[in-house]
């Protein structure tokens, strides 16, 4: 498996971030069927707080020096933190490379977690149910939430497992 380094993303990674993320919602475009704004752009008000809110935190996924992904984390300071977007480049994919920086990502959080995708996207539910299997066993669950303010678009599946606290030793 390619080495993959999880780390938090700092203002100078804020380019990088912005790319990944452009290249993010272009594949959920597909899904959801959202075009860009007359800019070019999309939607990018996950990515904004990611890096302004206190209660998130954007990672950057690299394998050398080349970036492959990037995690945003929100809920920290509440009961449960939810995997809010999650994106590895398509030339990274099916490496194990998502697997591990999820793995990474959510060891840095112990507690529950959650962590949403959509049914219509086979490649995301068998990705999200096997990361909870390696991560919880048994001990993980999955659900079906309308998204807010969309009733036009299918309900999110959600799945949520708990992540241990290390044994200190």
């Amino acid at each position: 498996m390619p080495h993959v380094s999880v780390r938090l993303a700092n203002a100078a990674d804020r380019p990088i971030a912005e790319r990944l993320w452009l290249m993010f919602r272009h594949d959920m475009s597909e899904i959801r069927g959202v075009l860009p704004n007359p800019d070019g752009t999309f939607r990018n008000d996950r990515l904004h707080t990611a890096f302004a809110d206190a209660d998130w935190a954007p990672y950057l996924l690299t394998s050398g020096e080349r970036p492959v992904g990037l995690a945003f984390v929100r809920g920290l300071a509440g009961p449960t933190h939810v995997l809010n977007s999650f994106f590895v480049v398509r030339g990274a994919r099916r490496a194990g490379i998502g697997l591990r920086a999820v793995q990474d990502v959510v060891a840095k959080h112990p507690g529950p977690w959650e962590v949403a995708f959509q049914h219509d996207n086979p490649s995301a539910v068998h990705f999200w149910h096997r990361v909870a299997t390696e991560i919880a066993g048994d001990a993980w669950s999955e659900e079906r939430r309308p998204v807010p303010d969309r009733p036009d678009l299918p309900p999110d599946v959600w799945i949520s497992f708990g992540v241990p606290a290390k044994a200190r030793g």
